[in-house]
């Protein structure tokens, strides 16, 4: 017998070897009917996966957020169906659910070129197999029988994929009717009944294990979703973000560039240049309220620091090198191993601790050509980085402090809404056993105490420590991770770094890493897309648009431009001898928050009627007024 408990904390006896469906037919044969999967603990299985031990359950039906893996991983395998249909010969790699969706990749023949024309297409043949309400039924076979299975079919990949798979795990198969299965861990829905609602989105290109020396295939992306308002509600984000996309939006406000003859990097333009140093300015303020002090270091660096640092061992293939003097140098990646020598340039006590530095550091990083993308990746870019150099009983107190920065910050650029992720030991790491659990216990108590909601992230911490992390919202509801605290234990000791304790003998720092928005371009990606190119006035490039309506208003829109330039704003005055309306409509693309129209009124009462870029008009006023007005609005913050 086997004890199940219920969410409620109601426990039942169960024949061993009971599954889900049994019990949920038990129930109520409508929970049966509305049944997606199993959850036993923290882990979801089939409906038919047999229970063999004691164990806590939920039956999940389509309306429960954790059957939404299930079900768009079960839609990934109609996709792969339908796709094998349509278009014999092609082979199956992997199709993984990501968020909000799905994708799965395929080697299709020579002769076959997709696109996404062809996606509605490949809808109808996955609705027509929906029709048949195929089951989705698991087995096990032996590893050698598998392998023999699909080598048979000519699926190469899937043999990779089952040699991966670890020899004392099984290798389980899904059918899904009309002789097509996969291989696949599972789980899965039921029937295909629970299908109905998806769209294929897009076709890109893609390399077999993200390696551009291996095959290219062809990945198409879907999304699936319990009801079809979800669906739509989806789509209709995935619309605005279309509009959104700040690489349009890029171009089309002048803001940035990219070139050939520098791949992957931004080349910016005056009025992007503008965003940039905006975003810099307000965090050397921040960083200065909050007790950081502003260093400088080199670009390329002796290699002999990277090794030290532990760089090259564990991220060596992300990097650039070069020669300096006959002798091998990176162009540094990261900061930390220069701000470790700027602190051991000095004797420290325990009492100079904590000691904050910060730098805008100019970084290089190699990032293959499939993964780059606009400025959200790309292989140069600056980081508001800081390290804190402080004692084991200062740790909580400066996290703490790092934390408060960063929710300040955030609430500034308009994101209210931030999650935190405590990240733990990565598969690749430096530093004892002893030294990790140390650091993730410190981190953990920060965030218990901290009173905010936080999760566990496993596994996915930076490779010389545990790390927070800081997710914002954006306006369309995804979710960015900029800001990181990470816990370091391990960098002091290879730097060799000390201080003179309060007992006269000397003590290894703990370093803390901090950056709040992270890489300078992708936080300004983000912002462009969250504000749709609208910025605040603070932030804007151009904060006033001065129109003169003929030659006669010259003489007072530049005595305006003049005055308000004068203030610190930043004004231009259009005086082109074009159509008012063009001059208008142009400001309005440029989404300059505050256009002023010059006439008659204007020049003879010395008064100005400036029109937000919303539309909404404000009451005439003298120059001192408006000023004042954009001012108090932020726009010399």
């Amino acid at each position: 017998m086997v004890k199940v408990t219920f969410p409620d904390g109601n426990a039942k006896e169960f024949d061993d070897g009971v599954t889900g469906m049994e019990i949920a037919k038990g129930i109520s044969p409508k929970l049966a009917k509305n049944s997606v999967a199993l959850k036993t603990g923290d882990t979801i299985t089939d409906l038919m996966t047999p229970l063999t031990t004691d164990t806590s359950i939920q039956i999940l039906s389509k309306t429960d957020e954790d059957s939404l893996e299930v079900i768009r991983h079960s839609t990934a395998h109609l996709l792969a169906f339908a796709v094998q249909n349509l278009w014999p010969g092609t082979q199956v790699t992997i199709g993984p659910v990501i968020k909000d969706g799905f994708f799965y990749d395929f080697k299709f023949p020579e002769d076959v070129k997709l696109s996404d024309k062809d996606l509605p297409q490949i809808e109808k043949e996955m609705r027509r197999l929906l029709k048949a309400n195929h089951p989705f039924v698991r087995r096990v076979v032996p590893r050698d029988e598998a392998v023999k299975l699909f080598k048979d079919m000519g699926e190469h990949f899937k043999c990779e994929v089952i040699d991966a798979i670890p020899e004392n795990e099984d290798v389980s198969i899904y059918d899904l009717g009309d002789g097509w299965f996969d291989v696949c861990r599972g789980p899965h829905v039921p029937s295909s009944k629970f299908l109905g609602i998806f769209k294929l989105t897009h076709i890109a290109g893609a390399y077999w294990r993200g390696d551009e020396n291996r095959d290219q295939l062809t990945r198409i992306y879907g999304t699936a979703w319990a009801s079809q308002e979800q669906l739509d509600e989806h789509l209709y984000r995935m619309e605005e973000a279309k509009k959104r996309d700040h690489r349009v939006l890029g171009k089309k406000l002048n803001l940035f560039s990219f070139h050939d003859e520098a791949p992957a990097n931004a080349f910016f333009h005056p009025r992007g240049t503008v965003l940039y140093n905006q975003l810099q300015n307000y965090m050397r303020k921040s960083n200065r309220e909050a007790g950081f002090e502003e260093v400088g270091t080199p670009l390329v660096m002796n290699v002999d620091l990277w090794h030290k640092s532990g760089h090259y061992d564990n991220y060596k293939e992300n990097m650039y090198f070069t020669n300096v003097d006959d002798r091998e140098a990176a162009i540094k990646p990261m900061n930390c191993p220069g701000h470790c020598l700027v602190y051991k340039s000095t004797r420290h006590s325990y009492r100079d601790l904590p000691l904050r530095f910060s730098e805008f550091g100019r970084v290089h990083r190699h990032e293959p050509s499939g993964a780059t993308h606009g400025l959200f990746r790309v292989r140069t870019f600056v980081q508001d980085d800081a390290h804190i150099f402080c004692t084991v009983e200062q740790i909580q107190e400066e996290i703490e402090g790092v934390l408060r920065q960063i929710d300040k910050v955030y609430k500034y650029m308009g994101f209210d809404n931030v999650r935190l992720e405590l990240s733990t030991r990565p598969e690749k790491s430096i530093g004892s056993d002893e030294v990790w659990q140390t650091a993730e216990a410190a981190l953990e108590k920060v965030l218990k105490s901290s009173g905010k909601t936080w999760q566990l992230n496993p596994g996915d911490g930076a490779f010389y420590g545990p790390k927070i992390d800081c997710h914002l919202i954006d306006s369309l509801g995804r979710s960015w991770q900029c800001g990181t605290v990470q816990l370091d234990f391990s960098m002091p000791e290879r730097f060799g770094l000390e201080y003179m304790g309060s007992d006269d003998n000397k003590h290894t720092p703990v370093m803390i890493h901090r950056a709040v928005l992270g890489s300078i371009e992708r936080f300004l990606g983000i912002m462009i897309e969250h504000f749709a190119g609208r910025f605040p006035v603070w932030l804007a490039p151009e904060q006033v648009k001065i129109i003169p309506i003929g030659d006669r208003h010259l003489e007072y829109a530049e005595e305006v431009t003049n005055a308000l330039q004068a203030k610190g704003l930043r004004v231009k005055m259009d005086g082109r001898n074009e159509r008012l309306n063009f001059k208008i409509r142009e400001a309005q693309m440029e989404q300059v928050p505050y256009m002023v129209v010059i006439g008659d009124n204007e020049a003879d009462q010395r008064t100005l009627s400036p029109r937000k870029v919303n539309g909404d008009q404000l009451d005439p006023m003298n120059l001192e007024a408006f000023a004042k007005t954009l001012i108090e609005e932020g726009a010399l913050d």
